[in-house]
């Protein structure tokens, strides 16, 4: 062999040799890409493992929390009844003005209290849907005599609209009520003169909307977002005048999604608003149940 050839071999070894370092170099770096792709993965488990026990801790301290409230909270509204009720005498106009402030805060958080046991519920995974046929009549006729003895402004009329020619509906009529009750509570709330009205129509075929107009104070759009949020509160006059828990719009939202539907706000400052809430005529997991 000339030295042309030998030349030509020694730069085939060299650059043989050269790419053997870089395969054994790429072969490094994707060995140690591998490695951190494990690490991080075992990490985002760790992680995840952390934040599922975190949300247990979380459910189980909102469960005990709100069932050690229950007892207290029914003892006050227990005294204050008996106080309103006269059963120990007479009261002054003041007394029976204080009595009353008792029993409204005890109400309220006993309210707060129901909304927290039904949210750790669903974040354990504990609420169980039972459907029935029902017709929206009846669903109607119940909220009309649910809130008849609690409608103490006559500026405010509560109207609900009768519902025609709409099939009948298989779902858990409790929890579609639930989400209803909290819109008209809400609405009544901050509807100082005017009216609510409820309503349902058909949207297509296979499903209901409910819906709850009110010509109240209305919400600014740059709010709209956050209304179904935990403890969320709008920043207004009246608003901060009538404190609520700021847990029955975000109950309303995980319910909705429970029942197969979901909930949507529109509103204009100071034009009213209107919360809704669509579920599907037949509960999603149980679309092939039979007609009564």
């Amino acid at each position: 062999m000339n030295s042309t050839g030998l030349a030509d071999c020694d730069d085939s070894q060299a650059a043989l040799a050269a790419s053997r370092r870089e395969v054994d170099e790429l072969r490094a770096e994707l060995e140690e890409t591998n490695r951190g792709v494990v690490a991080l993965y075992a990490e985002l488990d760790a992680q995840a493992e952390q934040l599922k026990k975190a949300t247990e801790l979380k459910s189980r301290f909102l469960a005990y929390m709100s069932h050690e409230f229950r007892t207290p909270i029914s003892a006050i509204r227990s005294i204050a009844r008996l106080l309103s009720d006269r059963l120990d005498g007479p009261l002054t106009p003041e007394q029976e003005k204080q009595v009353g402030f008792i029993d409204g805060t005890a109400t309220e958080l006993a309210e707060m209290v129901d909304d927290l046991l039904d949210l750790a519920k669903i974040e354990a995974g504990r609420v169980d849907i039972s459907p029935a046929w029902f017709e929206m009549v009846d669903l109607f006729s119940a909220l009309r005599g649910m809130f008849r003895p609690v409608l103490h402004n006559p500026a405010t009329a509560l109207i609900f609209e009768e519902p025609e020619g709409l099939p009948k509906l298989y779902t858990d009529d409790r929890k579609l009520s639930q989400i209803l009750r909290n819109f008209i509570s809400n609405a009544l709330k901050f509807t100082p003169q005017g009216e609510v009205r409820v309503n349902v129509i058909r949207v297509g075929e296979d499903a209901l909307k409910f819906s709850v107009a009110d010509t109240g104070i209305g919400i600014a759009p740059e709010h709209h977002a956050a209304v179904f949020d935990d403890f969320s509160q709008v920043d207004s006059p009246v608003q901060k005048r009538l404190r609520g828990t700021g847990l029955g719009l975000s109950l309303s939202r995980q319910l909705a999604v429970l029942l197969g539907g979901h909930v949507e706000v529109a509103s204009e400052l100071g034009k009213g608003s209107v919360f809704s809430v669509t579920v599907p005529v037949q509960w999603p997991r149980q679309a092939s149940a039979p007609q009564e």
